[in-house]
């Protein structure tokens, strides 16, 4: 299958405004380019506040003022580098919306000023805090789930096999889950579009740089964690894109869950590349995978 159309001239808007590659960039650079392409969104909820999950940022997003929701812990992308509240708001706004249930959106400490594993410790301590403090924002401690979009989605996927909280469900958006480079999609989609294997090489490079992990630690790389280690892990959905060097690896992580017994359900999009699902308001795509995602929650945390 080619490029969808639309990604096509969205990718072609992208490419005259002249950013340099991520490669060649100091992550400063590419934090603030991130931010001049910010839009916030208008999506109407009935709370969203700032909160402290036991001494990490996250803000809190819910529909309702009911007080037994189920809780999505959400973790963003952007390579572990840049990404943060804001940049991520419209999703959790979109997820929260949809799904009804409420949503914890996690600011954690990025590289390299805090490379591996800082990130996952914020990780862990929030969906930690977030469980015993479940009833004080409005939720259910039974009713949890952890999400996140590729490096958020690798954050996510280890949260849920180190089993710090009881966890209902994992959403993985395109994430990241082997980061030797090894899976063949890293040389078919080497030239991107959008993530290049030289933007990730430099994104892995940036969260290893503390010396304290490498690409063949499962919690680093959870595609590689032990076999018993996958199959404790909650029902998931897992989303990929035809067009990432991040495909395969993502689409291994869902075969190898389904194999292992978990219930998996996993959708790749076809003429879509890595980031279509935080551009919904360009691509069709983008929000068919926002929906499948919120009616996938919804599906989880009803129960």
């Amino acid at each position: 299958m080619t490029l969808h159309p639309q990604a096509i001239s969205l990718l072609a808007l992208m490419e005259s405004i002249g950013d340099p590659p991520i490669e060649q960039s100091t992550p400063e650079q590419a934090r603030a380019a991130r931010k001049a392409r910010w839009r916030p969104s208008t999506i109407e909820l009935h709370e969203i506040r700032d909160v402290d999950a036991g001494g990490v940022p996250a803000r809190l997003y819910r529909p309702t003022d009911r007080g037994d929701l189920g809780l999505l812990v959400y973790l963003h992308g952007g390579g572990w580098v840049i990404g943060d509240l804001d940049s991520h708001d419209g999703i959790c706004r979109s997820i929260a919306r949809d799904s009804g249930h409420a949503v914890l959106s996690i600011d954690y400490r990025l590289a390299p000023e805090h490379p591996f594993p800082a990130g996952l410790e914020d990780a862990l301590t929030s969906t930690r805090w977030a469980h015993t403090n479940a009833a004080a924002l409005g939720c259910r401690a039974d009713r949890m789930a952890i999400g996140g979009d590729s490096a958020g989605g690798n954050l996510a996927a280890v949260v849920a096999q180190l089993g710090v909280a009881p966890l209902v469900f994992q959403l993985l958006v395109y994430p990241v889950a082997d980061c030797t480079q090894a899976q063949p999609s890293y040389q078919q989609n080497a030239a991107g579009p959008f993530l290049t294997k030289a933007g990730m090489s430099w994104f892995i490079d940036q969260y290893l740089s503390g010396g304290k992990g490498s690409p063949d630690d499962p919690r680093v790389s959870p595609l590689l964690a032990p076999d018993a280690v996958l199959a404790a892990t909650p029902p998931a959905l897992v989303i990929t894109a035809d067009y990432d060097p991040l495909r395969d690896e993502g689409d291994a992580y869902a075969a190898r869950l389904g194999a292992l017994g978990v219930a998996t359900s996993h959708v790749r999009f076809g003429g879509m590349f890595h980031g279509f699902f935080s551009l919904a308001e360009y691509l069709d795509d983008g929000k068919a995978a926002n929906a499948l995602a919120a009616a996938a929650v919804k599906a989880a945390l009803d129960r």
